[in-house]
């Protein structure tokens, strides 16, 4: 079989950020990573899930709603795949990624989505561990920029 987009990154060169994984039609898929490949130190599945549910909940939410196809974690425990129509901007995808991320560092309350009838694991949730992962990430992309996109060769 053809071996997929992501599986042709080299991870041992892959550090946190966010990059262009792949171009379909108008569909850019943006691999936004947390954690170091392979370094020992994954996103935990509570955090994993609570993160999940703010990020897939403000994305759906925001001015881009209509653009958002997809936000999904890794199953690795690295990080996320934020699928959108080319319609947004890398600028403004960006922007949306860490403005969803603040959300998320600042997010109290009740977490959207994780009552039993609406959630298949609602006791594995981690608000604290999601926080501090998003907290990390902020400082990571605070001076992101599109020409950061791009993977390292």
């Amino acid at each position: 079989m053809k071996k997929i987009a992501s599986f042709t990154v080299n991870h041992d060169k892959l550090e946190k950020g966010m990059y262009v994984s792949r171009i379909d039609g108008d569909v850019v898929t943006y691999d936004i990573r947390m954690k170091k490949p392979n370094g020992g130190d994954y996103i935990p599945n509570g955090a994993l899930h609570t993160f999940e549910h703010l990020f897939a909940t403000y994305a759906r939410n925001s001015a881009f709603s209509d653009s958002v196809i997809y936000v999904g974690p890794m199953g690795c425990r690295t990080g996320f795949y934020l699928v959108m129509r080319d319609s947004v901007s890398y600028e403004q995808a960006i922007a949306l990624v860490k403005e969803t991320f603040g959300f998320i560092a600042d997010f109290g309350g009740e977490i959207p989505g994780a009552k039993r009838q609406e959630c298949g694991n609602y006791l594995e949730h981690d608000l604290a561990g999601a926080k501090e992962v998003a907290k990390d990430m902020l400082g990571v992309l605070s001076d992101w920029s599109p020409e950061k996109l791009k993977y390292v060769e």
